[in-house]
């Protein structure tokens, strides 16, 4: 009986050492929390939700502008600020914002999500799994995942540039647009300006999210910092949206001017035909970078607090998993 009790105790310490030489990961795998997809489209719709609201009225002057042969420039866009805030209020600078949240909530939620999970993909595909990518995935991830979002979400972009151009008499909402557009145009007029959507889509979000997940990776080398302070992020976010958005802006112009053809009197209808149209009547400069200087500032803006946002509430949710608690 002594015996038995001697030999139960002595295998004690023998199987606490055989636990505690298990690998890390196999310890804590029941520990470590779970980052979903859930989660993702969660960060993402809020990331999208505040950066938009934030820039909204540079957005609208901006969309103004690209659809119009007026002349810009900074003067003339805040002028166009100040007599829409004497004539319509100051909500009158956010007109078009509930159907831009209608678009961005998913529009963020989705291209975050799917960035998420392309990464992982491309990190399996080519052995990089956990890891930060090389520079080609990374490019390819942040394309894959702005040309998903902006095909499920496309009609919602072109109900929010019909909007922000026109008087609140003739779209009361955003299902006003799509009845009204059916209606009257057709239901492919909802996908007008597909496909310069597409083009543009590709190097921008390729382009943002490569500059932005390389910042941070230098800094990570540099600094020896696993994660940069909410202020580096803001900077990491302004540089990758200041590049990205000046590589595709002509076809950004060349997608409202189609998307808003039906109520500008204009005849748009082919990529190169609205192009060739623009520079012959604007130039190049004047016609197809026209608001390129207020993207300069809005779109650092919402890029950088779109980005940052997404991975603060990222690790938020991801203490509040360690803390046992459920964000859904």
């Amino acid at each position: 009986m002594a015996h038995g009790v001697n030999n139960h105790q002595s295998a004690l310490p023998v199987a606490q050492a055989a636990v505690l030489a298990l690998p890390p990961s196999s310890q804590a795998k029941d520990l470590r929390p779970r980052w979903t997809v859930l989660d993702s489209l969660l960060c993402g719709a809020f990331a999208g939700a505040v950066a938009k609201t934030v820039i909204a009225p540079l957005d609208r002057t901006k969309i103004i502008f690209q659809v119009s042969s007026k002349r810009f420039s900074a003067k003339e866009a805040f002028r166009l600020i100040y007599c829409t805030y004497m004539k319509e209020g100051l909500l009158g600078l956010w007109r078009g914002n509930s159907a831009t949240m209608v678009r961005v909530i998913p529009y963020a939620a989705l291209q975050f999500c799917s960035h998420d999970q392309y990464k992982k993909l491309l990190g399996s595909y080519y052995g990089y799994q956990g890891k930060a990518l090389p520079p080609f995935p990374r490019f390819l991830a942040g394309s894959l995942a702005g040309t998903t979002a902006a095909m499920l979400t496309y009609p919602l972009d072109m109900a929010r540039a019909r909007m922000a151009v026109t008087a609140r008499e003739m779209y009361s909402n955003i299902m006003h647009v799509f009845v009204r557009i059916s209606q009257e145009e057709g239901v492919r007029t909802l996908y007008r300006g597909f496909t310069p959507t597409i083009m543009g889509v590709i190097p921008y979000a390729g382009i943002t999210f490569f500059t932005y997940e390389t910042l941070k990776k230098l800094h990570t080398e540099k600094t020896k910092r696993p994660q940069p302070y909410p202020h580096e992020r803001l900077a990491f976010g302004a540089c990758a949206g200041l590049i990205g958005q000046s590589a595709s802006y002509p076809l950004d112009v060349v997608r409202r001017r189609m998307q808003t053809a039906g109520v500008t009197g204009s005849s748009y209808s082919t990529i190169l035909g609205t192009m060739r149209e623009i520079v012959t009547q604007e130039g190049v400069v004047r016609g197809l970078y026209k608001g390129l200087s207020m993207n300069w500032i809005k779109g650092p803006i919402a890029v950088g607090m779109s980005l940052t946002t997404f991975d603060i509430t990222h690790s938020l949710l991801l203490k509040l998993h360690q803390m046992g608690y459920s964000a859904h």
